[in-house]
């Protein structure tokens, strides 16, 4: 046993199991899966299969998310979508115990995480992957609209809840928050702009048809699938799932998340088109292009406020740090969504003129984004 390996989480691992099919089950090796609270865990025993995955709450002081929370999400959505909605699109919960702070479920291997594959070959060589990835948030929300009753009452049966509170507050934090960093800054929101701000976080509050789940986090990262052959996709971590406006999941195709320098043009690519009409397929306003375009526009715009609260923290580290660019391309590829689909023309001129100011004020982060030789689609930030 490893020094990763508390004996109060083994035993209570072979106890859930052991409980769960009538007969003994020891663990016979168990690989941390770091920095996260995850392990892969052998088993021996007369049970099938013979690994599975385990995700725990962290309880050690200097750990963070230790939220008991998250673990409740998780369990809520991943058996809302196997039970419930009966969708092979993520792994499948074996067995729980939520006063252990455990839930084991099933080992996804030989699938590989995408972000994995894009670091390693770059993003041409998985263009395929690509593919699968965006139709896999498509076919999520989809497959979800329409059923966030029956998703509340599981996570509600795990502890309470607030679904309304959770959704407009996610984003009416933003609005206080985007104008006091953007007075400091010298780019204060104000006049038109301010007025589309609040049409963006009305759109995002109300989602309206495009009220679908979301995993929390929609990156590349949290998609395995198969290195060659059928991609086989599967989405995984649900720590934070929540219903939300569908097109928030849209995002990670137009704009760099938190991994990425660049994410390249995805409208060129037709990873743009995969996700719409994936996601047509469950919510059919999806097929209108102001519509869709407005809400797409207006989750950009959003996911560009919040990372721009980054500011302080980026402007006190040294110049060549690959955070600092990817604030500007972050900024400017939520403009350039957004004017692709002909909304939010103040809050996109807002966008650029913030943007300008960082290129000048981190000589460094002046960079030419669009020269595919220097930043290709999928450049990593470090």
């Amino acid at each position: 046993m490893s020094a990763t390996q508390p004996a109060p989480r083994r035993a209570a691992v072979e106890a859930l199991l052991t409980g769960l099919h009538s007969s003994p089950v020891e663990v016979e090796t168990w690989e941390r899966l770091e920095p996260w609270a995850v392990a892969r865990v052998t088993l021996r025993g007369p049970i099938a299969p013979r690994t599975v995955i385990v995700k725990w709450v962290r309880t050690h002081p200097i750990e963070t998310h230790a939220e008991s929370w998250r673990l409740c999400a998780e369990l809520a959505a991943l058996r809302f979508l196997s039970d419930d909605l009966n969708l092979a699109l993520t792994p499948r919960v074996i067995a729980a115990d939520l006063s252990a702070g455990l839930v084991a479920m099933e080992d996804l291997a030989p699938r590989t995480a995408l972000d994995h594959l894009l670091r390693r070959d770059g993003a041409a060589a998985h263009a395929d992957r690509l593919v699968a990835f965006a139709r896999a948030r498509g076919e999520l929300s989809a497959a979800t609209v329409g059923h966030a009753d029956t998703y509340h009452a599981r996570r509600a049966a795990l502890g309470p809840i607030d679904p309304a509170a959770n959704l407009v507050g996610r984003f009416a934090r933003l609005r206080g928050e985007a104008l006091r960093q953007a007075a400091a800054l010298g780019v204060p929101v104000t006049g038109p702009a301010e007025n589309e701000l609040g049409t963006v976080l009305a759109e995002l509050s109300d989602p309206g048809p495009f009220l679908a789940l979301s995993n929390g986090d929609a990156e590349t990262n949290n998609l395995l699938l198969n290195e060659s052959g059928p991609a086989d996709a599967r989405l995984i971590d649900f720590e934070f799932a929540d219903y939300t406006h569908a097109l928030v999941d849209a995002v990670c195709l137009h704009v760099p998340g938190p991994a990425w320098m660049s994410v390249g043009d995805p409208i060129a690519t037709g990873l743009a088109d995969h996700y719409r009409r994936a996601l047509a397929c469950g919510a059919p306003e999806a097929e209108d292009d102001r519509r869709y375009g407005f809400g797409l526009a207006a989750a950009c715009i959003s996911w560009a406020i919040v990372r721009l609260q980054r500011f302080a923290l980026l402007d006190a580290r040294s110049p060549g740090d690959g955070s600092r660019p990817q604030l500007v391309e972050t900024l400017e590829a939520a403009a350039r969504t957004a004017e692709t689909c002909r909304a939010l023309p103040h809050l996109t001129g807002w966008s650029r003129r913030t943007a300008d100011l960082l290129r000048r004020r981190w000589p460094d982060a002046d960079l030419d984004f669009t020269g595919q030789a220097t930043f290709p689609p999928y450049t990593a930030r470090g």
